[in-house]
């Protein structure tokens, strides 16, 4: 419990120095960026603490949501690191805060951790890093709607300044759903070897809404590539997209554990 509140803390205060910063300007320094890092290791400390007590992996619904959260997080901070996009962390550390603060206010409730061997590990990872990256990537698309949105009306908001110009928030768009539709990818061919009976393991439709967010994704990319895809259009795909991504794991896991009661 002492990592979950020193991490949410650290969250807490990395938020409150960007915001400052970014008031003053759009150099926001790196002020911010040790009490982040602290609070991504912190947050991921918090994990292995209790997968050690537990002798197994939980990745049930709060747990799971946690550490996409953990993810987020990790992205967000490499990347402000890099001197790009440290707005960024705005919104993605109190969200990273409110998973692991949700899942801390659950602990407990569920059956422990669950002893996973090596490959169905690495699927796990895998799609924990997918549904993180491609999460932030849905940040982004709504920060290049708002900012395009603004320019189009020319509202000259001060938050602009703080965000980098529209060519480059795009390609750190794309490059990052470039990597999470990797991370998907993999994530659905490990996937196949673990299904023995999709009606049996309540598969059907985690794998049907997977399979058209990998398809929205993969059609975002080629027409990127081929017709040039930008702007509004990639920011529709990329949260429709999204959505069938998130229904597809954090729907399914909701309706079989919160309602269901089915671990």
């Amino acid at each position: 419990m002492t990592s979950i509140l020193i991490a949410a803390l650290l969250y807490a205060l990395a938020t409150a120095l960007l915001v400052r910063a970014l008031r003053r300007g759009p150099s926001v320094g790196r002020g911010w960026l040790p009490f982040a890092a602290a609070a991504v290791i912190a947050h991921a400390v918090a994990h292995a603490i209790d997968w050690h007590a537990a002798a197994g992996v939980d990745l049930h619904f709060h747990a799971a949501l946690s550490l996409v959260g953990l993810g987020m997080a990790a992205l967000t901070t490499g990347y402000g690191a890099r001197g790009r996009m440290a707005a960024l962390g705005v919104v993605v550390f109190p969200i990273a805060m409110a998973s692991l603060l949700a899942w801390a206010s659950q602990h407990g409730d569920n059956a422990g951790g669950a002893r996973l061997s090596l490959p169905l590990r690495m699927h796990a990872g895998s799609a924990l890093l997918a549904y993180a990256t491609l999460a932030v990537a849905a940040v982004l698309a709504v920060m290049l709607w708002l900012q395009e949105r603004s320019l189009r009306r020319r509202e000259f908001h001060g938050w602009l300044r703080v965000l980098p110009p529209m060519v480059e928030l795009e390609t750190l768009l794309f490059r990052t759903i470039g990597v999470g539709f990797v991370l998907l990818t993999a994530t659905l061919l490990t996937g196949l070897v673990f299904v023995d009976d999709l009606f049996a393991q309540h598969l059907v439709h985690k794998s049907v809404l997977s399979v058209l967010s990998w398809l929205a994704f993969g059609a975002l990319l080629v027409g990127r590539w081929r017709r040039g895809w930008r702007g509004a259009i990639a920011v529709r795909w990329t949260l429709a997209a999204m959505v069938l991504l998130v229904l597809a794991f954090f729907g399914s896991k909701f309706v079989l554990e919160m309602v269901l009661g089915r671990g």
